[in-house]
């Protein structure tokens, strides 16, 4: 891998497009469907020419054009690296940032071959689990992080770098969301469609927020399931026990493993050969075969011997489940299914009576043949595990939305006490096993040794095995206990199962206590030298406080709030401004239901709207000494070198304030409200700070805003109608206004769905802070102002707007550390000549 030739211009000279490198030997995601208008298609062309520069326009857009004809999207192949990515060494990467070289390893790990299910079309996991949309996206982003400082914060909408804003050391270096939408519009069916166009992405869990570690990320919570789902039976021992499951990609490709460190004989459906040899080859999966009969006869034989291997039937997971059910005894003591049903209908699930390869082709060239087929598949799978079940079987769904999507075919699952459409006959993993984990504080803390060394991991294992050993001896539970004496197991023989693959990465399933001290210990190792090089500690969205999902992490809450999602939204908040070095929020994952759901968006394309302020004193005379301020300060204003069109939006804020008290506007607290744009209000935040710091107002100010504003809400049919490249529906912005607002120096912030135009429609956020006169709040004000406002500006800019797009340039010469990506308009007659 040459290291160097990622950080290089992509566009001069223009890279020559690597027509060899769509390789044969990796696998490839299906063909997507792009059910676009023609109208739509040159949109989605428009959209992926915004990146690049005129010049290269009339060849890229012929590509861009092709690639969404063959492919269903524009992945945008010519700017991907024509050699294999993996992680290599921290030091080797040399960004100006350290952090961010860390960040850069991690996304390199993501892509690397023998982590991603489809590396070329930048898929980690789950079928269409994106670490970016295209590849211009991946070359942007490897610049920004490459070029960046500690003052720096990197923001990404679904996979585009919206630019760099500055921020504190002590601040994130990056914020992530994905797949964020207006409620109302987060659809599958949607989906595909902004996907298409380049607007939105689904980032899976780990896979768009770059914390993949390899199917080793699930393996020890499946050996976890699988353990205490023997416990559930009794069983202390899965000596002779049959697993049988579905799967053997990305995630489901752990299960064999998992299986054979669980003791027991494990049996996985998988129908890609390619994604059953990489498990073959990778030492996990011991025997496979495409015979039924060979793979009744192993079972039969390993039951008999009580010897753990792990099975691999090269097949369909129905015609399996059915051969099961005709024999007479019960095979089969524990039962589940990992395929990607949150993605049934596009790869996630193969239909019986069909090979691998004309599942790919109907499913696009038939989609609604193809769907019924697979809920047709659907139907006799449950039947069949039905009919094991009544012998004994325990089964279990595995948050992967089986049950669910079995339902939705029309399989009678529901319980007959069911009061609702959730309550099915069989259990998920979360009500029966992990939501019991997860209620004591357990779940997948990560951490990569970044110097890509196994001594270093090593010596972390040593580590971790000495600090359970302590743990272990505290005053808790017994069933608190027997997590800790499983997690000793496990890391004691990590490294002799082989769990690697890619980055120096290890899995615990560890508790607070456990976290805080492994994370204390391994900062220790790296202070001293015994570790060579910094460590990433990280988790797995699907953990004690990261998911919100009704169908798995929350399907053990029963107080009627399983489908809200104040929990994840408020963990990855409250993480941005505790210390972490990067966050990241996503819509869909595992199941692909709703993680959070979030409204609101901008509205004044140069970045002129709310700004509020309240007297705290209660007192008239300290509202009146900051409107005879703000004057001051507009005035000052409307002599700079600013557009004529800006220069009346001063005019009309003089005469405001001007008038403001004798129109009588206050109700209430002694408050004013001023459309001011960002120098504006840093402007109004410093003077106002100034007058309570020497007493001439004589309390705190609170400075605020209406959520209708330049970036605090998305709302398609009010603060962002006039939002034209598709994004209207999206709803990154207010979530990320909100993120940065709450690292940046805001008192308190606030994210809300709906508002305006109600409730599923929108998501706005807004925030308070108090000016009391202090330094620390002069420097919070204007961290945080030259934010929340240019951030609503630089989305619509992006969008296409002028007005907005001569704002964002202003701000970039004016903010010490703001660098913005900004668009480049493509010609509406070349467009017109695109071929779809």
């Amino acid at each position: 891998m040459h290291i160097p030739s990622l950080f290089i211009d992509p566009f001069s000279p223009l890279l020559q497009h690597p027509t060899e490198q769509r390789l044969k030997n990796v696998a490839h995601a299906p063909k997507r469907p792009c059910n676009l208008t023609t109208v739509e298609k040159q949109l989605a062309v428009r959209n992926a020419l915004r990146y690049i520069p005129k010049e290269h326009h009339g060849l890229l857009a012929k590509e861009f054009a092709e690639e969404l004809n063959t492919y269903g999207h524009i992945y945008g192949y010519r700017f991907m690296p024509n050699f294999d990515l993996y992680a290599p060494p921290v030091s080797e990467i040399g960004a100006n940032c350290e952090k961010a070289s860390a960040i850069i390893l991690m996304i390199l790990n993501n892509l690397d071959k023998r982590v991603a299910q489809f590396p070329q079309e930048l898929v980690t996991y789950g079928g269409n689990g994106q670490v970016f949309s295209n590849w211009i996206q991946f070359r942007l982003v490897l610049r920004y992080l490459f070029t960046m400082t500690d003052h720096q914060t990197l923001v990404l909408y679904s996979g585009h770098p919206l630019g760099l804003f500055p921020s504190t050391p002590d601040s994130p270096r990056m914020t992530v969301t994905n797949g964020m939408m207006i409620p109302s519009y987060s659809t599958k069916e949607l989906y595909d469609k902004y996907f298409a166009l380049g607007v939105t992405q689904y980032g899976q869990m780990t896979a768009g927020s770059f914390c993949y570690i390899g199917p080793q990320g699930i393996v020890h919570g499946t050996t976890i399931t699988v353990l205490n789902a023997g416990r559930r039976m009794g069983l202390s021992s899965l000596a002779g026990k049959v697993f049988v499951t579905a799967g053997l990609g990305g995630m489901s490709g752990a299960q064999p493993k998992a299986a054979k460190i669980a003791g027991c004989i494990g049996v996985i459906a998988e129908i890609s050969e390619t994604a059953l040899l990489k498990r073959h080859q990778q030492g996990w999966l011991d025997v496979y075969s495409k015979d039924l009969e060979e793979i009744v006869n192993w079972i039969k034989e390993y039951r008999e011997k009580k010897s753990a291997i792990s099975i691999g039937y090269l097949g369909n997971v129905v015609d399996l489940w059915e051969r099961l059910a005709e024999e007479p005894e019960c095979l089969v003591e524990l039962g589940s299914d990992q395929t990607s049903l949150h993605n049934p209908f596009l790869g996630g699930f193969y239909p019986a009576g069909l090979t691998f390869e004309e599942s790919n082709e109907l499913m696009t060239t038939d989609p609604a043949k193809f769907k019924k087929l697979v809920q047709n598949s659907l139907i006799r799978q449950i039947a069949a595990i039905d009919k094991i079940s009544a012998k004994g079987m325990y089964f279990w769904d595995y948050g992967n939305a089986f049950l669910l999507e079995c339902h939705r075919a029309g399989a009678n699952l529901l319980r007959e006490d069911a009061q609702d459409d959730k309550s099915f006959r069989y259990p998920s993993y979360m009500q029966d096993i992990m939501g019991d984990i997860f209620s004591m504080g357990f779940g997948p803390f990560r951490w990569v040794c970044t110097s890509g060394k196994p001594e270093d991991l090593r010596l972390t294992d040593q580590t971790a095995c000495k600090i359970i050993d302590e743990l272990k001896e505290t005053n808790v539970p017994e069933y608190v206990k027997q997590q800790y004496l499983d997690n000793k197991k496990w890391i004691e023989e990590a490294e002799k199962n082989e769990l690697v693959v890619g980055s120096q990465a290890r899995i615990l399933y560890s508790d607070r206590a456990g976290r805080v001290a492994l994370a204390a210990a391994f900062n220790e190792l790296v202070k001293t030298g015994k570790v060579s090089a910094p460590i990433v500690i990280s988790r797995d969205h699907h953990d004690v406080s990261g998911t919100d999902s009704p169908f798995r992490e929350t399907s053990n809450v029963y107080d009627g709030s399983a489908f809200t999602a104040d929990m994840a939204v408020q963990n990855c908040i409250g993480d941005s401004f505790r210390g972490a070095t990067w966050v990241a929020l996503h819509n869909g994952g595992g199941i692909s239901e709703v993680i959070c759901r979030i409204l609101w968006a901008t509205f004044s394309q140069w970045g002129s709207d709310h700004s509020a302020g309240v007297c705290t004193s209660g007192k008239p005379e300290d509202l009146r000494l900051t409107d005879q301020t703000a004057c001051k300060i507009i005035d000052e204003l409307k002599e700079t070198n600013v557009p004529e069109y800006v220069k009346q939006q001063y005019l009309d804020n003089k005469k405001w304030i001007e008038e403001a008290e004798k129109n009588e506007l206050v109700v209430g607290s002694q408050a004013r409200i001023l459309y001011s744009d960002r120098a504006g209000r840093v402007a109004l935040a410093a003077a106002f700070n100034e007058l309570v710091k020497t007493g001439k107002v004589s309390a705190p100010i609170v400075i605020s805003r209406d959520h209708h504003d330049v970036s605090g809400t998305d709302s398609p049919f009010r603060e962002t109608s006039n939002v034209y490249d598709g994004s209207a529906f999206t709803a990154d912005m207010a979530v990320q206004n909100c993120i940065g607002d709450s690292f940046r120096g805001a008192t308190w912030v606030a994210l809300h769905n709906g508002g305006g135009v109600g409730w599923g429609d929108v998501i706005n956020g807004g925030f308070g802070l108090v000016l009391d006169g202090s330094p620390d709040a002069s420097r919070r004000a204007e961290g945080m102002l030259n934010w929340d406002v240019p951030n609503g500006v630089a989305r619509r800019s992006w969008s296409g707007n002028a007005k907005a797009q001569e704002a964002i340039r202003r701000a970039e010469q004016q903010v010490h550390g703001m660098k913005v990506t900004i668009p480049v308009e493509a010609d509406e007659e070349l467009l017109k000549t695109l071929k779809f």
